[in-house]
């Protein structure tokens, strides 16, 4: 049965550094999708920030919808801009950051359900 998921409804991930939101997932019905909306923004001195972390076991896809940034991998940097779409190997630490002047704004993909038994940080 289809279903429409909200923003509003969209649990809060709590990570450092940015503002992720998790629309769809298991939790909310989802058999084998996990996608969040996150917002990451311009980096004061005083932040705590996200660590490099990886997927064991599936991709992820970064769709960039508005702002710059770069994504640390293992295979290197890889800057990004609005419309670019970036994608992690499975087991590929990486770590997105904003290296433009306004919020980088992404739609992280992933082909599972729940990826937070399998998402391991540094």
């Amino acid at each position: 049965m289809a279903k429409v998921l909200t923003q509003e409804q969209a649990k809060s991930m709590g990570l450092p550094g940015r503002k992720s939101l998790e629309i769809v997932s298991g939790e909310k019905g989802s058999q084998s999708v996990t996608l969040r909306l996150v917002e990451i923004p311009v980096a004061k001195p005083e932040d705590t920030l996200r660590g490099p972390h990886y997927h064991q076991g599936f991709e992820e896809c970064i769709f960039v919808m508005s702002g710059e940034g770069c994504t640390e991998a293992a295979t290197g940097s890889h800057p990004l801009k609005a419309g670019d779409t970036i994608l992690i190997p499975p087991n590929e630490k990486h770590v997105t950051r904003n290296t433009g002047k306004e919020p980088l704004v992404l739609l992280c993909f992933f082909p599972v359900a729940d990826i937070t038994q399998r998402t391991k940080e540094r």
